[in-house]
């Protein structure tokens, strides 16, 4: 690897998961949290999301319904499995959530996948437990230290900033 250690995270799952690395999405907001934060001893967190398509009622047409006894048992091997891939892995696994039918057009748009609302929310119930969570070391982005922490700053980019305007500007034309 070139460069310090840095956790490893990956999201493994269905399309809650796909969709949650778009703009306001809960796995954006991980990715900007972990930015430039270096760890002594590499981690490896895996996020896991299934259960939406799995729970689905049993007597909708085309449902891809799993029975619960099932479910439990796929979800009980695949954690087994991540979990044997090393001693330092670290696994939240999350499901779909009880129906709440007054909430579920504002949390889930289109009925399965998540607003910017309900990303938030999914979003702050992983910060919780990976902020309590007792992890060596910890993946608490904000106990880990920043690489590369001189550069880049607010500071640092409010000075280029100030500097720029300070100057005559060229504009250059290509045509």
């Amino acid at each position: 690897m070139v460069g310090p250690s840095r956790p490893l995270i990956v999201l493994f799952g269905s399309s809650i998961v796909q969709l949650s690395n778009f703009l306001n999405g809960w796995g954006a907001t991980l990715t900007t949290c972990y930015a430039r934060k270096a760890q002594g001893n590499s981690t490896f967190s895996c996020h896991t999301f299934f259960g939406g398509n799995d729970s689905q009622d049993p007597d909708f047409p085309n449902s891809s319904n799993v029975p619960l006894d099932e479910y439990v048992e796929n979800m009980r091997k695949i954690a087994l499995h991540i979990k044997g891939l090393s001693k330092k892995t670290c696994l939240i696994m999350l499901s779909a959530p009880a129906i709440n039918e007054e909430l579920i057009l504002k949390i889930y748009g289109d009925g399965m996948h998540l607003t910017v609302e309900g990303s938030k929310i999914l979003f702050e119930k992983i910060q919780k437990v990976i902020k309590e969570a007792n992890w060596e070391p910890t993946l608490d982005w904000d106990k880990m230290p920043i690489e590369y922490a001189d550069i880049g700053t607010d500071m640092n980019l409010e000075m280029l900033i100030k500097e720029t305007e300070d100057k005559p500007q060229k504009i250059i034309l290509d045509a």
